[in-house]
């Protein structure tokens, strides 16, 4: 459906319940500073609260706070905690949504936290808004990927070591809403902010991943000029998961517009951690930059094109066995 955005509400709702024994469901969200200077990514994240996570690994916990700060021109640094699912707060269904784990907590439009690992203070509170919210994914239990804050402006303070970050607004990015059974065997996604808090931003958001008896789900959407434009049909020319690169071009939308897309992954910021299978057979590797660069160039049914471009305002991410795919 193109130029209508989804309540937020429909896409923070809780989806697990505390008895599920297999399945993650996580909240979270993608800053740029709004300075240039770099970009964090915090997670909240519950996985397998029926059987306590993954007994028997400290990365197993079923309750995880994740937050990842990346640093222009250096590398970044990610802090991980756990708990047991006995101190979580989580709405009910039906219920305005919130989080609550020791001083951690996400609900609609903001989120907080306080962490204390190996020797680093890290603390934070924001609050966040947008106008667009949408969901790229939906399969019922096997999982759905969603986006509430599609072009979320944020403010508010993050302390890290004594260093503080602090604005209004602080960055621009999005809040996610991602849940399932698995993981799939790979996935690529993207999302990239274009324009700034006294500018019409726009958002470009992209998911590609495996599916049963060799299919493959692919779909994009942009909201510019405010409307909705959603595309089911790419073509990829370039995936590159060892440089963290991705080119794809779209095909005419409803009302006839044509993309061709560059996310540039590579550099200091490119950052790899494992995720936990929610089976606990162990882990595999995730690649993401939250700190990506991203040109993006608009093709309208009347032959007039636009390009946009940040070079700060895009994350990538490869999970998985990513399949390389070379230009032509």
């Amino acid at each position: 459906m193109n130029g209508i955005a989804q309540p937020v509400k429909t896409l923070n709702a809780v989806f697990s319940s505390l008895s599920t024994r297999r399945r993650y469901e996580v909240w979270f969200l993608r800053m740029g500073l709004a300075d240039g200077s770099g970009a964090w990514w915090f997670r909240y994240l519950l996985m397998n609260p029926g059987r306590g996570g993954c007994p028997g690994s400290s990365q197993g916990m079923p309750v995880q706070i994740w937050a990842t700060w990346f640093p222009k021109d250096s590398k970044p640094q990610t802090f991980i905690q756990g708990w047991p699912v006995d101190g979580l707060e989580l709405s009910a269904k039906g219920n305005p949504f919130h989080f609550r784990i020791a001083d951690n907590a996400i609900d609609e439009n903001s989120c907080s936290g306080t962490l204390r690992i190996k020797g680093h203070d890290l603390s934070w509170d924001l609050r966040y808004s947008s106008t667009f919210g949408t969901t790229l994914s939906n399969k019922g239990w096997i999982g759905f990927s969603r986006t509430p804050h599609s072009n979320a402006v944020f403010s508010g303070n993050i302390i890290l070591d004594g260093r503080t970050f602090q604005g209004n607004p602080l960055g621009y990015g999005l809040q996610g809403h991602n849940c399932g059974y698995r993981h799939r065997d790979y996935w690529i996604w993207t999302h990239a902010f274009f324009g700034g808090f006294n500018a019409p931003s726009s958002t470009l958001e992209a998911l590609i991943y495996e599916m049963p008896f060799g299919l493959v789900f692919r779909k994009a959407v942009l909201w510019h000029g405010g409307r909705q434009h959603v595309f089911k049909n790419f073509r990829e020319s370039r995936t590159d998961p060892q440089g963290l690169n991705w080119e794809f071009s779209c095909g005419r939308s409803r009302d006839g517009l044509q993309l061709e897309v560059a996310i540039d992954g590579s550099g200091p910021a490119l950052h790899s951690l494992p995720y936990f299978n929610t089976n606990c057979s162990g882990s595999f590797k995730v690649i993401n930059n939250s700190f990506a660069k991203a040109s993006m160039s608009l093709h309208r049914p009347d032959g007039t094109s636009e390009r946009l471009e940040t070079s700060t305002g895009s994350v990538l991410e490869m999970g998985g066995r990513v399949p390389e795919a070379s230009q032509p």
